[in-house]
């Protein structure tokens, strides 16, 4: 029987999503679930809600709760990490607060960044923690890596497996890469099942190298139809934000089809993120930017209010005696990965793995977004070869960051952090070195209770 562990499970939505998910295969419908979180009370909710999905689904899952981890990770054939150290408050209001004093705005802080600097640092040593346990517990375990910043995490997960000879696989997922093709679809009016692909980069920067629609005569190539839609329409507007603060209706596109324009190459990260991984749309004063681009800063602190002020209501209502909940599938890769690796029926994937020569002009070792067939044999990350070169360089630019934090998070040596935060290409456009240094000092002080080994 299948063992599968939920880290982080008090995020009740998203369990709830990722549950469904694997529920929904009969193969998977006898697994038992275990639940973990530090919040008690969430993790009570989240036990209701996924015994519900269970019977909604008509399924004879077990479901467990544990408030301690390796209770959970014992005997576990997956491990899936959905958690956030430090949480809204104080760590995400940190991220966003001290930096505004320096003159730096951000829209999400969440991947790179001083926000996703300090993120990393809050949250690698919780990983690899978590991988010791594994180790001891459930060697031969999977982890489905779901927790931002991507690529700095499994990076250093994936130093830990090679420097202990782990035997923990690791695969990071993401939902941007089909995510985004799905919005593509909507932009041009094809529809998404016509879609035919090929993508690959590092997290929040990979770029569709292919973009095809399948026709009854073969493959058409879609990208004439992004140019045309670049160029006559307007950056369309993705959902709705439903603002009280006077913001704009609805997240703009304009960024990342303007990258189109200019790189030839369309990125699978939205607008809003892309944003802030170059120094081109979020400059002091420049007003004038964040209009022309519909750039949103602040949109993660808002994201999470809007989320904290529904909680309860939300709760009440999953929680309520004869509530039914309603289950449909995600774009979540995770239940497909676990079905194929118990079944054996390949599917291909789109995952966060270690560049072990499959992007040829990325740095060995760094953390990259491929395709991956997944079968009975595991994840098997697809060989991309060289990208055009002006992706591979700005990506560079992300992946010096990446490095550094890593560095730092392994070693414990403070003067990386400084190092990251300067090659930090937003933070580089809005400060001088001097206020860099001063940013980051006031940061690790303000985040001493997670970073102790760095403050």
């Amino acid at each position: 029987m299948t063992k599968i562990s939920f880290v982080g499970a008090g995020s009740t939505v998203f369990a709830k999503n990722l549950l469904g998910d694997i529920l929904s295969f009969p193969e998977l419908a006898d697994a038992t679930i275990s639940l973990h979180d530090i919040d008690a009370e969430r993790l009570q909710t989240s036990e209701i809600v996924a015994a519900k999905t269970a019977a909604a689904l008509g399924v004879d899952a077990t479901i467990e709760s544990t408030l301690d981890r390796r209770e959970s990770f014992d005997g576990a054939d997956y491990v899936i990490t959905m958690f956030q150290v430090g949480g809204y408050e104080p760590s995400t209001v940190v991220d966003f607060d001290i930096p505004k004093q320096f003159g730096l705005d951000q829209t999400i802080a969440d991947t790179l960044g001083i926000g996703g600097i300090m993120r990393g640092l809050r949250t690698i040593p919780v990983l690899l923690e978590m991988a010791d346990d594994m180790d001891e517990l459930c060697g031969d375990a999977t982890m489905l890596q779901y927790v931002n910043p991507m690529a700095m995490n499994c990076w250093a997960l994936n130093r830990r497996k090679e420097a202990r000879s782990s035997s923990v696989t690791t695969i990071g997922l993401c939902h941007s890469v089909q995510g985004t093709a799905e919005q593509l679809a909507g932009d041009l009016g094809v529809p998404v099942d016509e879609l035919a692909y090929r993508c690959a980069g590092i997290n929040h920067m990979a770029f569709y190298l292919d973009f095809q629609r399948r026709t009854a005569d073969g493959l058409v190539d879609l990208y004439p139809e992004i140019k045309k839609f670049a160029e006559t329409k307007p950056a369309p507007l993705r959902g709705s934000a439903d603002r009280s603060d006077g913001g704009i209706d609805g997240l703009s596109d304009a960024v990342r089809y303007d990258m189109y324009r200019r790189l030839g190459y369309f990125v699978t990260e939205s607008s809003e993120h892309f944003a802030e991984y170059v120094p081109w749309f979020i400059k002091d004063g420049r007003t004038d930017l964040l209009e022309k681009y519909g750039v949103p800063l602040d949109e993660y602190p808002r994201r999470c209010e809007r989320q904290i002020a529904g909680w309860e209501s939300m709760r009440d209502e999953l929680e309520a005696d004869g509530s039914e909940i309603s289950v449909s599938q995600s774009v979540e890769y995770g239940s497909r990965i676990i079905h194929s690796m118990e079944t054996g029926e390949p599917r291909v994937v789109y995952g966060n793995v270690a560049n072990d020569g499959l992007i040829d002009n990325l740095p060995d070792g760094c953390c990259v977004e491929v395709p991956c067939v997944v079968d009975s044999n595991g994840i098997q990350p697809t060989k991309i070869g060289a990208l055009p070169p002006q992706l591979a360089a700005l990506m560079q630019t992300n992946i010096n960051v990446q490095s550094l934090t890593v560095e730092a998070a392994l070693t414990g040596q403070r003067d990386h952090v400084y190092h990251a935060a300067m090659l930090d290409p937003h933070t580089a456009a809005e400060l001088d070195l001097d206020q860099i240094w001063a940013l980051v000092d006031a940061m690790l002080e303000a985040h001493g209770e997670w970073i102790p080994e760095l403050s």
